[in-house]
Parts: C-alpha cells; structure tokens; sequence
C-alpha cells in the first residue's frame, strides 16, 4: 500500500484530536459534525481526505497540518476509541523513515507546512515513543525541517524520552482523556491517570523551570496541551474544569482541548448517546476564562448538577449575576476589572488603558472607536458615572458570545 493511501485510511478518524483547531461553533443543520463532534464545513472536506487541517499556531498564524498517526494500532482497550484493540478496523503503519519522507514529499509540495505526529501504542508506550522520536529526529537532522511539530508523548514513556521530545518539537500533548482516575476508569480501564499521562505533562514543565530555553527546540521550550473527551465517562463540568484549572495555574498549559463524545461503531459506547457540541463549547469558553481573564474555579456559574449553563456563555452568566448591582466604571477600573465586563478582552482592555490616559471615555461610540465589541457590555457598565442606554433582551435565548 503505498503512504497516500495509508493517509486516507488514517484520516477517517484524524478528528478526534481537535489541537491547533479552532474551537467550532455549535452545529447548524448545514454543517456535519466529525466522529469527535467538531463541526466540519463541507467545503474543507476534501483537504482533510489525507488529514490535512487548517491549524492555527500558538502564535495565531495559520498553516495547512498534517495531522496522523505512525499506527493505527493499538494494544490499549479505550472503550470509546475506533483504534482499540480488537476492533475490526483496517489497521496501517508506517516506519520512521517512510512517515518522515512522506511528510517531506508533501511539505516540498506546498501541501502542508506542519506535523501533529502521534500514535497508536504497540509494544510498549516505551517502543511507541522510541518510534515517534525517530522519525521527529529524522526530520529534524536528515530533511533538516524546521516548521512547526506537535507531537505526541505516550502514555508509559519515560523521562528520558520527554526530556529528548523537548529537544525536537515545538508542542509536547499527552491526552488525559478524562478529569481524575475515577472517571478515566471508564473510558481507559488500562491507563494509569497519574503515573502514566499526567507525569509527562508535570516532567515538562520542570524542565522548561530548570533548564535553559535554549535545550528546547530552536531555543524555546516547548508548549503544552492536552485533550478531554466530553461526556464519555458520565464526568460534568464542575470535574473536567477543576483539572483544566489546574493544568492552566500549576502545570502552564496553553491549552486544553475538548473532544466531544460521539459513539464510533463497534465499540463498547456505541450505543451511548453523543454528548452536545455546544456543551464543549461553553467548556472552551470556561478554559480560556482560567487562561486569559484570571477567572478562577469558583467563580463558574455551576449548576446543581455541576454543570454550565448552555443557553449563555459563562462570563456572561457571571456578570448578570455579580454586575447588574456593582457596575464598572470604565475609566476607573483596572486591567482585571475590564476583563471581567463581557464584550473586553485583552485586546479591548489594553486599548481602553491607554486612550483613558489622553481623556475621560464617555460614550459608547468612544469605546466604539477604539474596537471595543459593545453590544454586551452595556448593562454593567458607567461611562464617566453614566448608565449606557440598552435594550431589554425580549427573551432568552442562547447565547454563543465569548
């Protein structure tokens, strides 16, 4: 079979790791949502027969990413996977050689301009990661490529590994899959929660501490990422946000991602219902709440049930509960007060900061000027000690703002 075909093969299933996507909004009728949930435009389908997505890089450029697998086997039994052992499911595998010369056959072609490289997990995750370093290495040193690589750390690999990972690549993700050992149970009864996928992620960030940037690839360090599967293992939010929170605030991630439930046949969870897509992304909204905004755990408007609200975004559902009594004036409040009013983020505050320096904002079309969205901030909100005027919302309905 030659390597074109193996793509295809492997691409079925390619969108079950949404990293460097864009978070899709929730689905409409004229979109189709991908085995993972995410919400495909028909129109870019054809570019992803060989698993090449349109991916936005830390940096928020743009590339065409090849995004696969050196194997679509698998010894590990993860109930929800379409890789799991046993499936019957047409396996492929390329050698280190063949993934890195096939990546680079297309790289010269101007097909894609980046690697996210992971893997199914035979003969050890040790064995795996062996094989995914070698074909990193081989780009690196024989094709001498010098673009963007995300790749993947195996569930079991060893220290060692990571530490030669963050000589390699640009991003380092391991997939924790679900929030705590109880639930990760469920999805992935031979995975080891601690040991296993949450190691790597800490062995990480003591390096980028401890050692100098300059050991990272092209003198940085790598960054980080991992992926939660939503709604698979019966998990709320409440529990998938407490570890986001945590990964943000002690390990430094710069992202979490979020895989929405969908059942794949001939699986243990075929038969379980999807989860909703717009319950991931109000998850993301969160996420980037914690990352972005200073928002902490507990500021989340949770439910009962520990859940988000789906019919508004969560920074909205904050300040109607903790703004409508306590407005922000404009021109007094400080960069994190700004962030907390919806409609500003961190753009929006910094350009706020500076024109209050050349004069008192007192109208909305000021803030208007300056780029700032105004639409949703009018209800919490002083301009120089004034209410701006606003419509009452005639009903509630849902709302899909960040």
């Amino acid at each position: 079979m030659d390597s074109l075909n193996k793509l295809q093969i492997l691409a079925e299933h390619m969108g079950l790791e949404p990293a460097e996507e864009v978070p899709s909004q929730p689905a409409l009728a004229e979109k189709q949502v991908a085995p993972c949930g995410q919400v495909i435009n028909p129109r870019s389908q054809k570019q992803n027969d060989l698993g090449i997505f349109h991916a936005k890089m830390p940096g928020g450029k743009t590339i065409p990413l090849l995004k696969t697998l050196l194997t679509s086997a698998c010894e590990r039994n993860c109930v929800y996977c379409p890789f799991r052992v046993g499936r019957n499911y047409r396996r492929v595998t390329f050698k280190p050689e063949e993934m890195a010369q096939t990546f680079m056959d297309m790289y010269r072609a101007g097909l894609v301009k980046g690697l996210f490289l992971s893997s199914g997990i035979i003969g050890s995750g040790v064995k795996t990661q062996d094989r995914l370093l070698d074909t990193v290495t081989i780009l690196r040193q024989k094709h001498h490529f010098r673009g963007y690589i995300h790749l993947k750390i195996m569930p079991g690999a060893e220290r060692a590994q990571v530490e030669t990972a963050v000589t390699l690549a640009d991003r380092l993700s391991i997939n924790l899959e679900a929030p705590n050992p109880q639930r990760l149970v469920i999805v992935a009864p031979q995975k080891q929660f601690g040991a296993e996928l949450l190691a790597p992620l800490r062995w990480v960030e003591e390096i980028r501490q401890t050692q100098p940037a300059h050991v990272g690839w092209n003198g940085r360090m790598p960054s980080t990422v991992t992926q939660f599967v939503v709604g698979g293992a019966g998990e709320t939010d409440l529990e998938l946000l407490s570890t986001a929170a945590f990964l943000h605030q002690q390990l430094h991630l710069a992202r979490v991602y979020y895989s929405t439930f969908s059942p794949v046949p001939n699986t243990p969870l075929e038969n379980q219902p999807a989860a909703n897509p717009l319950r991931t992304h109000r998850l993301y909204q969160a996420s980037f709440l914690f990352r972005d905004y200073s928002f902490d755990l507990e500021e989340m408007p949770f439910d009962e049930t520990g859940n988000l609200p789906l019919d508004r975004d969560p920074k909205l559902a904050w300040a109607y509960a903790n703004l409508r009594e306590n407005l922000v004036e404009i021109n007094r409040a400080s960069r994190e007060e700004l962030l907390r009013v919806p409609g500003i983020g961190p753009k929006g505050a910094e350009v706020i900061l500076r024109a209050r320096q050349r004069g008192t904002l007192r109208e909305v079309a000021h803030l208007q000027q300056l780029g700032v969205h105004t639409s949703r901030l009018k209800p919490f909100v002083l301009l120089d000690g004034k209410r701006p005027s606003y419509q009452l919302p005639l009903f509630k309905g849902i709302d899909n703002g960040s």
